[in-house]
């Protein structure tokens, strides 16, 4: 079970990454002129959404059905993937993030994370 402090660690842990709030949710964005975020947390911290692309959510929800699914909106239509934060791991939530930050982080920063 990943905790609020454990998911803010890991999501402030990449580079450049801010946490900003986004309506009933705190959102983790790449600190550039008009950022994007990578992931939400929910404000119980029961779950988290990343911005992946559908091919990537389509692999992940199909691989672990029962930590991953897709948002029923639009926005999942684009790749939003929901975690249950109770059913992940660590290394795997840190895996998907690194995903979802590599979509919102410009290239000259995908260096920082390979490092």
């Amino acid at each position: 079970m990943i905790t609020a402090a454990q998911f803010r660690k890991i999501a402030l842990g990449f580079p450049h990454a801010l946490e900003k709030p986004h309506f009933d949710r705190a959102a983790f964005r790449v600190d550039v002129p008009k950022g994007k975020n990578f992931c939400t947390l929910a404000g119980d911290a029961s779950n988290c959404n990343a911005f992946l692309t559908p091919e990537e959510q389509a692999m992940l929800v199909l691989a672990e059905p029962g930590i991953f699914w897709k948002l029923p909106n639009k926005w999942g239509d684009k790749g939003a993937t929901m975690i249950d934060l109770a059913a992940c791991d660590e290394a795997t939530l840190k895996s998907v993030l690194a995903m979802a930050w590599r979509h919102a982080a410009p290239p000259k920063y995908h260096g920082e994370l390979d490092g």
